[in-house]
């Protein structure tokens, strides 16, 4: 990368946090430094660099979405991570979000299934978030062997909670997900254990790309 495309890049992630989180409710300051500091570019394939910045989802390889920055960020605060938490993160694409979500000094899980995805997502974490353990595996199933998690965080948007998803969060622990609600409306929300099922509330419109093995399940009726 040359010294003018970096210097364009910065400025590109300062006018990010400027004009797209902060009139956005994002407020945390140590979030933000991370949205800062961390390059969005370095988590994308090279055909789609010129978008990293853009105030809207990228739609990645496989269907795929990396999230908006600010639904990005107003989950992240919402989910109110703080250090030496342990958080998982399912469905973490090409890790950009992964690499936010670690800057807070969590111990962070993250669990992909799209070889492709892992493919840009291994090397961007090995850079930016070294610390990070990276799981090739089905979301649904996240990733039991380092449960129970402070934090479920799903990078997308999902329908239903597997039941052994849900089943490795820590009793006081929290999800942080884009769930359903009615016809096209998305929203933003934090689930809580209420006895043995999520409580969800919701805290604000959002759109995201529904994520494999969390969609609903369908019935069919004759």
């Amino acid at each position: 990368m040359s010294t003018t495309d970096a210097e364009h890049f910065d400025q590109a992630r300062k006018m990010m946090v400027d004009s797209q989180l902060r009139p956005n409710k994002v407020s945390d300051a140590a979030l933000l430094a991370a949205f800062r500091r961390l390059p969005r570019e370095a988590f994308l394939p090279a055909d789609l660099v010129a978008r990293a910045y853009a105030d809207e989802a990228v739609r990645l390889p496989g269907g795929r979405a990396m999230l908006q920055p600010m639904v990005l960020a107003r989950l992240i605060q919402a989910a109110d991570i703080v250090a030496g938490e342990r958080v998982l993160v399912v469905g973490a694409g090409t890790g950009y979000g992964t690499a936010v979500i670690a800057a807070s000094g969590a111990h962070v899980v993250a669990v992909e299934q799209d070889a492709a995805l892992l493919e840009i997502l291994r090397p961007a974490l090995a850079t930016h978030a070294p610390g990070v353990q990276v799981i090739a595996g089905k979301l649904a199933e996240g990733y039991a062997a380092s449960a129970p998690y402070d934090c479920i965080f799903i990078e997308g948007a999902a329908e239903q909670i597997p039941p052994g998803l849900a089943a490795q969060l820590a009793a006081s622990g929290r999800v942080a997900a884009i769930r359903h609600q009615a016809g096209p409306v998305w929203q933003g929300a934090i689930g809580r254990l209420s006895g043995d099922a999520l409580s969800f509330q919701a805290l604000f419109d959002c759109s995201a790309q529904l994520l494999p093995g969390l969609e609903r399940h369908k019935s069919f009726a004759l």
